[in-house]
C-alpha cells in the first residue's frame, strides 16, 4: 500500500522531472534489426542501482528506447538483501547518487517520506533494506523499463547493432541494441576468487562470502573467515548471530586495514576529474586506494567483538587447507587451525573468460598491463590485470581492427574503477559517474547518427512564423 506521502512525494517528483524536462525533442534514429524487429538504443544489462541509474540519465538525454534486464527476480536486483550482509550501508546517510542531483529524488526525501523527518533527523546509517526499498521506489516513479529473471547469455556483432542472446522463464532469445551498458556489479569481468587449496575442500565445508550461506546450520561450529576487510567481518558476524560455537577471524597483516582510503577520494575534483589525467597518475592513486584494500568501520568491528566468541587472528594467511575427520584444517605460519566451515572473504579476480557474456571477445579486452608499465615500486599484477577502459567507458581492443564492435560495449562496474575511480559500484559517485556514461553513450550514438541528421536538418522546412503582407518592390516616382 502506497503512503499518502509517499504519492505526495511521487507527485512532486514527476512535477520536478517535467520542469527540467528541455529539449524534449526526440533525436534518434531508429534501426532496425536483422530479424526485422526494431533494435533497442541501448540495453542496460543489470537492475540494481547503476543499472537502473544509467537507464534513467539516458531517459534525461531522450534515450528512450532503453530496456534493462536482470537475472534475479523482482527485489532481489544487486547485492541488497541477498549476499550483502551488514546491517547499515557504509556511506554516511547524507551521500547523494541516484537522485542525479534532483532533490525530490534523493534518499532523504524518500526517508522523510515514509518515516517522517524526525525519523531521518535521528538516523544514523541507512539500513540495506531501506535502501533497496528506495531504488525500486525510483526505478517505478521514473519509469525504467525492468525486465527481471532474464539472463544475458552472449555477446556478439550483428553489423553495425551487438547482438545480446538471453535467457528468460519462456526460453532464449536475441535482442539487438546499437550500444549495450554492462552494469553488472562486482563480479561483472570475472569471479569471486579464493585459494585453489580451499576450493580444492568439500563445497560442504567452505563457501565464499558471496555465496548463499546457510547461517542457521552454523549453530554450535566452529567457523574460520579468511580476510579482514568488511564484508569478511560481516559473515563472521553473521555467524556469531546465528549461534556458532567460535568464530576466528584470519588477517594476513600484522595490523588489520583500519584505514579508508574511499573516504578521501569522496571530493568532487577526483570523482569527476581522474579519468581526465595521464595514466601515471591515475594508476598511482588507484594503485594506492586499491592496494590498501577498503578498510571497515567500527560499527562493523563491534559487531562482532561484542562476542565473547569472537578472535581476530593476525599475521596469520591460510597457505593450505585440507579435509580431516569431516572437518577443514586450514594451515597458517602459527601452525594448523582445524573447523567445522570456512568463509572466504577474498574479493575478485580478473577472469575475462570466466563471463559467457564476453566469451566472443575475451581475448582481445586492453587491460592495464596492456597499456601502462608502472615503475618496479608501484608494479601490481592484480590491478595490471582490470581493463583499460575509453574515457566513455568504452572496452577497448588489445589488438586494434579484431573486434571493433567492443566499442559500442560500455562497461560501469567495479572493474571500471582503475581507469575511472569510484565510478559504477559507488553510491556518492553516481552524480558525477553516470552524467560522464551518458554523455559517452550519446556521443556515440549521435555521431553514428551525423549523416541522417544532416538529411533531416537540410530537408527541415518548419516555418516559425507567417507572412501575409508583401510589397513586391518599392514604386519609386519619376522626376
Amino acid at each position: 500500500m502506497t503512503l499518502p506521502s509517499l504519492t505526495a512525494l511521487e507527485a512532486r517528483i514527476r512535477d520536478d522531472l517535467a520542469r527540467i524536462a528541455h529539449p524534449r525533442a526526440s533525436w534518434l534514429t531508429p534501426r532496425v534489426a536483422p530479424d526485422g524487429s526494431a533494435a533497442l538504443d541501448v540495453l542496460v544489462v543489470g537492475a540494481g542501482q547503476s543499472g537502473v541509474v544509467t537507464a534513467f540519465g539516458l531517459k534525461r538525454s531522450r534515450v528512450d528506447n532503453v530496456l534493462v534486464i536482470d537475472k534475479a527476480p523482482y527485489g532481489e536486483e544487486g547485492p541488497w538483501v541477498t549476499f550483502a550482509r551488514m546491517q547499515t550501508l557504509r556511506s554516511p546517510k547524507d551521500f547523494t547518487g541516484p537522485d542525479l542531483d534532483i532533490p525530490s529524488l534523493t534518499y532523504q526525501s524518500w526517508h522523510e517520506a515514509r518515516y517522517g523527518a524526525a525519523h531521518w533527523q535521528a538516523l544514523d546509517l541507512i539500513t540495506r533494506e531501506d535502501w533497496n526499498d528506495y531504488l525500486l521506489f525510483m526505478r517505478r516513479v521514473t519509469e525504467i523499463p525492468v525486465e527481471n529473471d532474464t539472463e544475458l547469455l552472449s555477446l556478439s556483432q550483428a553489423g553495425e547493432l551487438v547482438a545480446a542472446t538471453v535467457r528468460d522463464r519462456d526460453g532464449e532469445r536475441t535482442l539487438h541494441a546499437r550500444k549495450v551498458v554492462l552494469a553488472t556489479g562486482q563480479d561483472s569481468t570475472g569471479r569471486w576468487w579464493m585459494p585453489d587449496f580451499v576450493e580444492r575442500v568439500a563445497p560442504s565445508l567452505r563457501a565464499h562470502a558471496a555465496d548463499t550461506i546457510d547461517f542457521a546450520a552454523l549453530k554450535g561450529k566452529v567457523v574460520a573467515v579468511l580476510g579482514a576487510g568488511a564484508s569478511a567481518f560481516d559473515n563472521a558476524a553473521t555467524a556469531l548471530e546465528a549461534g556458532a560455537a567460535s568464530v576466528h577471524l584470519f588477517c594476513r597483516r600484522l595490523e588489520p586495514q583500519v584505514i579508508q582510503p574511499y573516504r578521501w577520494i569522496t571530493f568532487r575534483g577526483f570523482m569527476k576529474h581522474l579519468a581526465d589525467l595521464d595514466d601515471s597518475w591515475r594508476w598511482r592513486f588507484m594503485s594506492r586506494v586499491m592496494g590498501l584494500r577498503e578498510g571497515f568501520p567500527q560499527a562493523t568491528y563491534d559487531r562482532c567483538a561484542r562476542h565473547p566468541n569472537f578472535l581476530l587472528h593476525t599475521g596469520a594467511p591460510w597457505t593450505a587447507a585440507r579435509e580431516e575427520a569431516g572437518r577443514a584444517v586450514v594451515t597458517t605460519p602459527h601452525g594448523d587451525f582445524a573447523a567445522d566451515f570456512l568463509i572466504c572473504g577474498t574479493g575478485i579476480a580478473m577472469d575475462y573468460a570466466a563471463k559467457p557474456e564476453l566469451a566472443a571477445f575475451h581475448d582481445n579486452i586492453a587491460t592495464w598491463g596492456d597499456r601502462y608499465a608502472p615503475s618496479a615500486e608501484e608494479a601490481n599484477d592484480r590491478l595490471a590485470a582490470f581493463p583499460y577502459l575509453s574515457p566513455d567507458y568504452q572496452f577497448m581492443e588489445k589488438v586494434p581492427g579484431q573486434t571493433p564492435w567492443i566499442a559500442n560495449i560500455h562497461l560501469f562496474s567495479i572493474a571500471s574503477t582503475m581507469s575511472f575511480g569510484p565510478s559504477g559500484s559507488s553510491i556518492n559517485a553516481m552524480t558525477t559517474a553516470v552524467p560522464r556514461l551518458v554523455d559517452g553513450v550519446t556521443k556515440g550514438l549521435f555521431a553514428a547518427d551525423v549523416e541522417a541528421n544532416w538529411s533531416t536538418f537540410l530537408a527541415y522546412d518548419v516555418a516559425q512564423a507567417e507572412v501575409r503582407q508583401t510589397v513586391p518592390g518599392l514604386g519609386i516616382a519619376a522626376e
